[in-house]
């Protein structure tokens, strides 16, 4: 019926009205549904339209198909640069999007940068945004700075009970990665050097290229950045501003040790610098991890350290809700960065996040992640002891992390990353590639696992034997 329609409509000029639906029945001899269902694929096709209670007519010709846009221009437009040692404006965001992209179904998500759902506290997420939603006011345009409790909160958290920090150091921030970015627009000139540690969060890398600045590395050991290299290098660059992350570090996992701690602190000061405190994974130690040390922040009487607090983390990656904290006239200029960027986080995510931090919950889930947490990353020790012997799963001369969500594995000489990356996710596991941590030339070839985001102790034991089948596929030599 269709095909026969099709040829009729040759005879039909653009607009003409085609036969009724009754009228084609009884010249066809067909079912009322066969009609229906020809005009339809008709419909499909372009060749017909139709218009409720007027009935079906031939479509117009079917315009040309547009030019495919010539976009080349932009290559130069988005690439020149004037004159002097200016910096690339390009912008590499691949580490960032490996930890954020979505797996295929079926795939074991090693490298992903959040907890896995079931350790978010969905429930006690949902009960604070409805009765925050409920406050009076809470719709209206919260402070440029932040609700106040929430910057309360947040001075306690960072600088201890009783410590150097007022509700007023503290600007409320849309996550993390916002804060981090608001520092180093606000504290780097484009095109001037910034101190990074060596591996760093790629994150901050692609912060600081975006921003027209240029990262140098300064190495890490198991105890946190070479504090004897970053005086060099601070000579070396003329660099004003490090950015480092003391606890847990991303990737490695170090903790800065607190000699180093004071020595930071002292090497920044003599080279009139600012310190970028990222405390990221804070709320993230494991169960049997001893007391944190403080931040570095709540040991700085002279304002040499700005500090990036996030709850996103602990919470869900939709909890865009982070902290800077700062004292001296940086603060202002943080705070007028910030106000250009976004204006204000909105307030019905501050007054959740004040619910959230209030309530009882809050504490309950912060003690079943520290749990769970040890539990996984022991269990993912475990599979890789037994699937991967040869591997160095346990950061710096093999110290287990006992905070945040990952282990920082080192491969055998030679290993391409790229090709072991792909050659796992064929195997069904996705894990992270380790050259996107470094701002220069890496020493060796690595992977980063996440045990946080994999569903339970199962799948980080499937996913072992997954990166096992790859390696094995590729020849690395892991037992």
């Amino acid at each position: 019926m269709a095909a026969t329609l099709r040829e009729e409509l040759k005879r039909y000029s653009s607009g003409e009205k085609l036969p009724s639906s009754r009228a084609l029945i009884e010249r066809h001899r067909v079912s009322p549904v066969t009609v229906s269902r020809a005009l339809a694929e008709l419909v499909a096709e372009g060749l017909v339209v139709t218009r409720p209670g007027a009935g079906a007519f031939r479509a117009e010709p079917r315009r040309a198909a547009p030019r495919p846009a010539d976009t080349s221009w932009q290559e130069i437009a988005l690439s020149a640069e004037p004159a002097g040692d200016q910096v690339p404006r390009s912008v590499d965001a691949t580490g960032v999007l490996a930890t954020l992209a979505t797996p295929a179904p079926g795939v074991i998500e090693l490298n992903g940068g959040y907890l896995h759902p079931t350790l978010q506290p969905e429930r006690a997420l949902a009960a604070a945004l409805a009765r925050a939603g409920r406050r009076p006011g809470a719709w209206s345009r919260p402070p440029v700075g932040g609700v106040s409790e929430l910057r309360a909160w947040f001075a306690r958290e960072i600088g201890g009970p009783g410590g150097p920090l007022a509700a007023s150091d503290v600007l409320i921030t849309a996550g993390g990665q916002s804060a981090l970015t608001a520092a180093v627009r606000a504290l780097a000139a484009p095109g001037a050097p910034v101190l990074v540690e060596s591996p760093t969060y790629p994150g901050m890398l692609a912060v600081a290229r975006a921003s027209g600045l240029r990262p140098v590395p300064v190495p890490v050991d198991a105890d946190g950045v070479r504090t004897d290299l970053l005086a060099d290098a601070f000579r070396a660059s003329g660099a004003r501003l490090f950015v480092c992350q003391p606890l847990f570090q991303n990737p490695s996992g170090a903790v800065l040790a607190a000699e180093r701690r004071r020595e930071v602190l002292r090497v920044a000061r003599a080279a009139g610098a600012f310190v970028v405190e990222d405390d990221f994974a804070r709320l993230l130690g494991h169960a049997d991890a001893p007391p944190l040390p403080p931040t570095l922040i709540a040991d700085d009487p002279d304002g040499t350290v700005v500090h990036v607090r996030s709850l996103t983390k602990a919470t869900s990656p939709s909890l865009r809700v982070g902290a800077l904290a700062a004292r001296g006239p940086v603060l202002d200029r943080l705070h007028a960065i910030q106000v250009v960027d976004s204006f204000f986080v909105p307030g019905p995510l501050q007054e959740a996040a004040l619910e959230l931090v209030g309530s009882p919950a809050w504490t309950r889930h912060l003690r079943l992640i520290a749990g769970e947490l040890a539990v996984r990353r022991q269990a993912l020790r475990t599979a890789l002891h037994r699937e991967l012997p040869a591997l160095d799963a346990a950061g710096p001369e093999r110290r287990t992390p006992l905070g945040g969500y990952h282990l920082w594995l080192r491969l055998p000489a030679g290993t391409d990353e790229a090709a072991l990356t792909g050659a796992a996710l064929r195997a069904g596991v996705a894990v992270a590639a380790g050259r996107p941590y470094f701002p220069a030339e890496p020493p060796a070839a690595h992977l980063r696992l996440s045990f946080a985001s994999a569903a339970g102790v199962g799948e980080l034991a499937e996913g072992a034997r997954r990166l096992r089948v790859a390696c094995d596929e590729l020849g690395v030599v892991v037992a």
